[in-house]
């Protein structure tokens, strides 16, 4: 019986690259900090091959574990930013398209009445 694909295994490769980026980013935050594998593990509550594997991009690790490491990092509050509505271009593009659209209909509309 094969195992049932899941979505790390899915995961488009510009994904896959901002989640390796993302993990050497806070790879290298630990060791700016001077902090062991095992005692940032430790202050994560998850096991060393854990940290290694969020440290590599693991696109299976929890979100929740790279969470913790940007608290430890002090930087989970931009956590939020990453999918705010402001920033979020392609929807901004549809509201603006479906105004378009709304207002094409109501100066047809608007035209067969005249």
């Amino acid at each position: 019986m094969s195992k049932p694909s899941s979505a790390a295994d899915q995961l488009p490769p510009s994904a896959a690259k901002a989640l390796r980026d993302l993990g050497e980013n806070l790879a290298l935050a630990r060791q700016r900090r001077k902090e062991s594998l095992r005692a940032w593990a430790s202050r994560m509550a998850v096991s060393v091959p854990t940290l290694i594997r969020m440290e590599k991009g693991d696109p299976s690790v929890g979100m929740g574990v790279y969470a913790t490491a940007l608290w430890l990092m002090g930087r989970h509050a931009q956590l939020p930013e990453v999918a705010a509505p402001a920033q979020d271009l392609n929807a901004l593009e549809q509201d603006i398209e479906a105004v378009r659209q709304r207002a094409q209909r109501m100066s047809r509309k608007s035209g067969e009445r005249a």
